[in-house]
């Protein structure tokens, strides 16, 4: 083929055919290539998919997809399919406004068969798409591919046990690189290396019982019964937990190898029930950065290939770094704070707790549930558990924050990191329904800070407080102040009035509040005189901050990156109504949709939480209240001017 890659003529999975044992091998090189040169321009996540080349290459190899159908767990370690599947002409806008997202999308491909970006559902959709096809009599094949990190969820167990029950016909490939996003923890952890680990496994698996005849303790074991061979059965043959649930058990395999796992898979089709293919892989394969600092690389920002470092790194700290260096200083004060984690010991910046606190510090694996009914259970017995977590996973764990913590009043402290929009992520890690789940929530207060300063400042506030707290912030750098030596504990329930003026209250949360001020600049050019309003506390709601708004403007303005349903605009409505106070009032916030994924600036602009946006959006409400207000003069005289300019 001379320079042409082999990449370049893959237009689907059924090519692979044609292809010998050298060329896969330098099919699954290009790939590599193509994941680091893409990737490294584009942001992502890199080592995962370094890790499941051959694996990929394998699967589609044994399987005829879109007829035969896989689902992702998670999704993220999903490049390698999609640029099998007919999109590596695009593969370029990976993740980028308008391009290939960097999760399986429906509505992309009919080679993914289920949107995914939250961990351990893959075995319970599998198992429903087997089910759907056995009821009409189909006859293709359901394979579930799930990371070794995703087994360690509850849902992953719960569909483990329903199928072992049901046993169903489908194919569960446990991609098994000893990691999540860190490296994992847990007993099914250390099951799984013991597993890895055993030379023995074939020989004891073909004939257990006769090994254990062959010792006198063995034998005595043998003539004990059943119950005392099979305890020892699963001491010593790994793969025993799934088959003692029902399942077929195959491996470990090497999953670098596309041909042993091509014929596991092939082997695994012909089982009248549910199989699982073990396949060891190594994460960040064949880029000896991502090899190095595989969970640095699980997902980057745009970096230089040559040395593996970060493009533009500088300027302001992040959120989620003020949120660390706060939290070790609270830590240094007071000896009852602990710090739980669902598996993101660095995405949430506990991994500095984690070193100098090792014996405060709890990594639960991906099991959101557990985290929060683990807090519980702390809290009530007299330690301060801060629980730091991305705002679209608590959504997991719903059920907990309500019954296990709110019910009961327990002083649990979460921290929210990435709430609002994160970009190109995309739909399944946007942030944005958390300021409308969390208030309903009684006994929760809800913060949101507009600065790294104020986020350090919540934190302290938060700690001190009597009952469950949960502090919302977003990805990415602050605005740049400098954090102070020591923190302020903030007079609960009182918002902060950043500028006042005279025409409009713009009344902003979080990060919208930067946003707000500037749009106040804006229309100040445009003869418009605006307050801002710094809510800060989301729930209790400042009623005398809402009062005055709404008494002291021609129009209140709700600017939020949250849901429009049920969110601030809608609480500063509902007191208004409380208050019995009528003042119009313009809801600036998320729409009621799922956004895409791209840049922040165009997903900003696309939902009109802009400055420009914000602007525009008041100077259009404004012209229609001076309609308004011109009509009824027209037809009622100055009394009903009177009323609509109050």
């Amino acid at each position: 083929m001379g320079d042409e890659r082999i990449l370049d003529s893959i237009d689907s999975p059924a090519a692979l055919r044609d292809l010998g044992d050298e060329s896969l091998e330098r099919l699954a090189a290009e790939i590599r290539e193509e994941l680091v040169n893409t990737v490294s321009s584009t942001g992502g996540h890199l080592a995962p998919n370094l890790g499941v080349v051959e694996l990929t290459l394998g699967l589609h190899l044994a399987l005829e997809c879109p007829t035969d159908k896989i689902v992702w767990d998670v999704g993220h370690q999903s490049y390698v399919h999609k640029l099998l599947t007919g999109r590596r002409h695009g593969f370029s806008t990976l993740r980028q406004y308008g391009g290939v997202c960097g999760f399986p999308k429906r509505s992309e491909s009919p080679y993914d068969v289920f949107d995914t970006g939250h961990a351990s559902n893959s075995l319970s959709v599998a198992l429903g798409l087997a089910e759907a096809r056995d009821a009409v009599g189909g006859s293709e094949t359901v394979c579930a591919f799930i990371g070794d990190g995703s087994m360690t969820g509850g849902m992953a167990f719960e569909a483990l046990n329903h199928i072992g029950h049901r046993g169903t016909r489908m194919i569960i490939v446990l991609n098994d690189n000893e990691m999540s996003i860190a490296e994992n923890v847990g007993a099914l952890a250390s099951y799984l290396a013991r597993v890895r680990l055993d030379p023995r496994y074939n020989r004891l698996r073909d004939d257990v019982e006769g090994a254990l005849a062959r010792t006198k303790l063995g034998a005595a074991m043998v003539a004990a019964g059943e119950a005392a061979k099979e305890s020892v059965k699963q001491l010593l043959v790994p793969g025993m937990l799934f088959e003692e649930l029902g399942h077929k058990y195959v491996g470990p395999i090497d999953g670098h190898d596309i041909r042993a796992v091509e014929s596991a898979v092939t082997r695994a089709m012909q089982v009248d029930g549910p199989v699982i293919i073990h396949a060891v892989t190594r994460k960040g394969q064949g880029y000896a950065y991502a090899e190095d600092k595989p969970d640095t690389f699980h997902g980057i920002s745009p970096f230089e290939i040559a040395t593996g470092k970060v493009n533009g790194s500088g300027g302001p700290i992040s959120y989620t770094a003020a949120f660390s260096r706060a939290l070790l200083l609270e830590a240094e004060r007071d000896e009852r704070i602990v710090a739980i984690t669902a598996a993101m010991p660095s995405g949430t910046g506990l991994d500095a707790f984690a070193a100098i606190y090792p014996d405060r510090f709890f990594d639960v694996g991906i099991a959101e549930q557990h985290a929060v009914g683990l807090a519980a259970g702390l809290a009530a017995g007299g330690r301060v558990p801060v629980v730091a977590i991305y705002s679209t996973f608590l959504q997991r764990a719903y059920d907990q924050l309500i019954m296990d913590v709110a019910l009961q009043n327990l002083h649990v402290v979460f921290c929210l990191d990435r709430a609002g929009l994160v970009g190109e992520d995309g739909p399944t890690h946007h942030g944005v329904f958390d300021l409308t789940y969390l208030r309903s929530v009684p006994n929760l207060m809800v913060l949101a800070p507009a600065d790294e300063v104020e986020l350090t400042h919540m934190l302290r506030t938060a700690l001190e407080a009597d009952g469950p707290v949960a502090i919302r912030y977003p990805r990415g750098k602050g605005v740049g102040l400098d954090l102070p030596e020591s923190a302020q504990v903030l007079e609960a329930g009182k918002a902060e009035v950043r500028r006042e003026g005279t025409d409009v209250a713009l009344v902003a949360v979080g990060r919208m509040v930067g946003a707000a001020q500037a749009a106040a600049d804006l229309l100040e050019t445009d003869g418009v005189s605006a307050s801002v309003v710094n809510v800060r506390w989301v729930k209790p709601l400042d009623l005398e901050m809402v009062s005055w708004a709404a008494l002291s403007h021609r129009l209140v303005v709700t600017v939020e990156e949250n849901t429009g349903v049920g969110g601030v605009g809608a609480a500063v409505l509902e007191s208004l109504s409380d208050l019995g106070v009528e003042v119009p009032v313009l809801r600036l916030a998320i729409p009621d949709c799922f956004v895409t994924h791209g840049a922040m600036d165009k997903l900003l602009a696309e939902v009109g939480l802009t400055a420009e946006g914000i602007r525009a959006a008041v100077l259009g409400r404004l012209e229609g209240l001076s309609d308004t207000a011109a009509h009824a003069e027209d037809a009622d005289g100055p009394a009903a001017r009177r009323h609509h300019s109050r």
